[in-house]
């Protein structure tokens, strides 16, 4: 009997551990979406980009990446503010290297990742 206590307490006490993470795993999806670790070897390719077209991007795109970071640590109101400006500078940065046909592609690229993360709607 005493065995079947212990037992039952024990599964109660691992549910309870289980829902618990279950309750915080939208809000860390949330802040999951706004990290853009993307592989610069495969936007260099998708953009044809030269080598030195490739290490300028490579340090805008780790900027830009730097910036949606930090808005997550603010509110959702906050939070929208950066991330237009994040991605406002991004493009600016980015139309000084690529010509123009890169930049549609890049445009395309960029506002496919951002509905798909769902950062903006």
């Amino acid at each position: 009997m005493k065995k079947i206590f212990l037992t039952m307490i024990a599964l109660l006490c691992m549910t309870t551990a289980f829902a618990k993470n279950e309750a915080a795993a939208p809000e860390a999806t949330n802040v999951a979406a706004y990290d853009l670790n993307i592989n610069i070897n495969r936007l260099s390719d998708a953009l044809n980009l030269t080598n030195d077209q490739k290490e300028a991007v490579e340090n805008i795109y780790n900027m830009f990446n730097t910036e949606m970071s930090y808005a997550t640590q603010y509110s959702s109101s906050e939070r929208e503010i950066m991330v237009k400006r994040a991605i406002d500078t991004d493009v600016k940065h980015m139309s000084y290297v690529l010509n123009d046909e890169q930049m549609s592609k890049y445009m395309a690229i960029l506002n496919a990742t951002i509905k798909n993360r769902g950062i903006i709607k």
